[in-house]
């Protein structure tokens, strides 16, 4: 299955083409460039390169979060419209699974972490059982300097994956080590990859324009709106 990957839900833009597990093409940039200037022109030049017409592809994903709510919001909006231009079914990816996806180790706890401002990470948690990604606990929120002393607690040894420099403390831990630097962030790759994966052809998920990022919280202007009209909750 020829599958289009999208993330955007961190500082990096990556987009991938994949033929089942096997990877055509890979893009991933991180020079600054938002999501709204860059994402189109590297789908483009992606496919391109990967000699991939767009009229080829059999399925779409993308990354719905947690993360950066522009990110998810410009990664989302862009699949949604290529799916609905081209017919072609559109999925959504737990983005600390798609990085958890990036190290296939087995015997450890993986926790991707990912910035949700304040203090705060969001929090990922799986084990690879085989060649299947087991998700351990739900994605949560937890504050930065707890979640050291929470990793070092475990029953496993733990991997950080993603922010992981947002993390304090956790260069004292001997049961925590760090994911290589390649591994850390989302991968356009492992979307479409997980994405081909979960696909049901007989699911509800042929409806474009309809699918919510996977936010946990809300945004600080959603919290400020309703501060300032109470009367609007």
């Amino acid at each position: 299955m020829l599958t289009l990957g999208i993330d955007t839900a961190t500082r990096v833009c990556s987009v991938a083409v994949c033929d089942g597990k096997k990877i055509l093409g890979s893009l991933d940039v991180n020079v600054g460039l938002t999501h709204s200037e860059g994402l189109v022109p590297q789908l483009e030049t992606l496919l391109a390169m990967a000699r991939v017409k767009k009229e080829d592809l059999d399925l779409l994903a993308v990354s719905r979060g947690p993360g950066s709510f522009t990110g998810l919001r410009i990664g989302m909006a862009t699949a949604e419209a290529m799916a609905y231009a081209l017919e072609r079914p559109l999925v959504a990816v737990d983005t600390l699974a798609a990085i958890a996806y990036n190290l296939p180790v087995a015997g450890v706890r993986l926790t991707p972490v990912l910035d949700a401002q304040k203090g705060n990470l969001y929090v990922g948690s799986y084990r690879w059982t085989g060649d299947h990604l087991e998700e351990m606990e739900p994605v949560r929120i937890a504050p930065a300097k707890e979640l050291a002393a929470q990793l070092q607690e475990g029953s496993e040894p733990a991997i950080l994956m993603g922010e992981c420099h947002r993390v304090p403390g956790t260069e004292e831990c001997d049961r925590v080590t760090l994911a290589p630097e390649s591994a850390r962030l989302p991968r356009g790759s492992s979307v479409a990859i997980l994405g081909a994966a979960q696909y049901v052809p007989e699911g509800d998920i042929h409806s474009y324009f309809g699918m919510d990022p996977f936010y946990i919280r809300r945004s600080e202007a959603e919290e400020l709106w309703e501060k300032r009209h109470p009367e609007g909750r």
